[in-house]
């Protein structure tokens, strides 16, 4: 795909400029130089057919953050052959690098040798960071199976998609049990957010059904072990595996043992991954150890519990999920943030006081409040600081105070939130 605009893609900002009309001309002039900005900036087509997509300002691929760039672009791939090729091409890759290293967050273009290269874990010239996370797996699968959904695409679900569900199947298993993983991480830095503990080990855990993850996807260190709403995702994405092989691929083995896991970390999830919030109302909690300890927070990165029904595991209308919902927009979160200009979720990963569009519209996508979601919206583009473009975190009372300039994850989380307005969704 050259760098020009898809006619498919053209045709589909117009469709929302319409949409938002007079009354909300700001949310498609900024809508307008996000959508495009993906496709313009981050997507380079290989030799080989795959995408490999730049982070941003980053110069690797996240299989995260590359899933959820291209996402929206999902409800016009059925009619545009080449931008459905682009996405199963990215699919193709992030299945490529799951096979080089499960444990990987964060790829190379080529075997270049560029990134974290002296962290003290196993790594090689294609990978950019090894920060083991959960959702890291759970992302490519997520897009292989929406790429099927939203177009029919089968080409995605060849046989390094097979054997990378294989690999993440064994790693789910293998860190249910933590202390029989060779896994561990370590990194010389003054920053113990990008480290583990424990000779790279992690702090400890009990066995409680969940799997183990070293980092959450802010890509900081997990506090306690079990990260639920990564679980929570594997749980949804362990239901996708199932369908794939049973519908698409023919492989009860797989089907068994992605059914067997689903239930055991679901059932983890109802056992352990319950907490009391203040007002003694039971809630979700952030990270548990399965000792005990628990944390009632939320991170602005997705998958997190605010996340819960978009990812697909509960519906909003859930009790345990709204006392959670509540407890996470209050002050017994400790990233939650308000000032002068804006409110929200943050994170450990940017300043105090700063605010993340993306959390923002994982608010307003959670939410059935058509005036809710305005809220957001008009806040997201009152608070882009002149630029037309979503930041990773900005200054609740001065947002002329930011953090990357150039977030192509946050720039498709606005879009999706200004469909979901318009009530344009990607099918699951």
């Amino acid at each position: 795909m050259d760098k020009k605009i898809p006619e498919s893609v053209r045709t589909f900002m117009e469709t929302i400029t319409k949409l938002c009309g007079e009354e909300h001309a700001d949310w498609a002039e900024n809508f307008n130089a996000a959508f495009a900005n993906t496709l313009t900036t981050t997507v380079k087509k290989q030799e080989d057919g795959t995408t490999f997509l730049l982070t941003g300002d980053i110069p690797a691929m996240w299989l995260r953050d590359s899933t959820a760039q291209v996402r929206p672009y999902l409800v016009i791939a059925k009619e545009d052959p080449e931008l459905a090729d682009m996405i199963c091409g990215l699919v193709q890759r992030q299945f490529r690098y799951i096979n080089i290293d499960p444990y990987a967050n964060a790829f190379n273009e080529t075997a270049n040798s560029a990134g974290h290269q002296t962290d003290k874990t196993t790594m090689n010239p294609w990978i950019w960071e090894r920060k083991y996370e959960i959702d890291s797996l759970c992302y490519p699968v997520q897009l292989a199976y929406l790429l099927y959904k939203n177009t029919g695409y089968t080409k995605q679900f060849d046989r390094s998609f097979i054997d990378g569900v294989k690999k993440i199947l064994t790693v789910f298993k293998t860190e249910q049990n933590h202390q029989d993983s060779s896994y561990t991480f370590e990194r010389d830095t003054t920053r113990s957010e990008d480290t583990l503990p424990n000779a790279g080990r992690g702090s400890d855990v009990g066995p409680t059904g969940m799997t183990w993850s070293g980092f959450r996807p802010s890509d900081d260190a997990c506090r306690y072990g079990y990260l639920v709403p990564s679980n929570m995702f594997a749980v949804v994405i362990l239901g996708y595996i199932e369908e794939i092989f049973s519908t698409v691929l023919s492989d009860q083995e797989i089907v068994d043992q992605a059914a067997k896991l689903k239930k055991e970390i679901d059932t983890g999830i109802k056992a352990y991954g319950l907490t009391k919030n203040q007002q003694g109302k039971q809630v979700f909690a952030y990270e548990v150890d399965g000792l005990g300890n628990s944390t009632i927070m939320d991170d602005s990165n997705i998958p997190n519990l605010l996340a819960a029904p978009y990812l697909g595991y509960v519906d909003e209308t859930d009790l345990i999920y709204q006392e959670t919902r509540a407890t996470l927009l209050s002050q017994e979160n400790p990233y939650f943030y308000e000032g002068k200009y804006a409110k929200g979720i943050g994170s450990s990963h940017t300043p105090e006081n700063y605010v993340w569009p993306i959390a923002l519209a994982m608010e307003g996508m959670t939410t059935s409040d058509k005036a809710e979601k305005k809220r957001i919206l008009d806040s997201l583009v009152a608070n882009d600081a002149g630029t037309h473009l979503m930041h990773e975190g900005f200054d609740v009372d001065d947002p002329k105070n930011y953090t990357r300039e150039w977030f192509s994850w946050a720039n498709m989380m606005f879009c999706e939130l200004v469909m979901d307005y318009f009530e344009i969704r990607v099918a699951r």
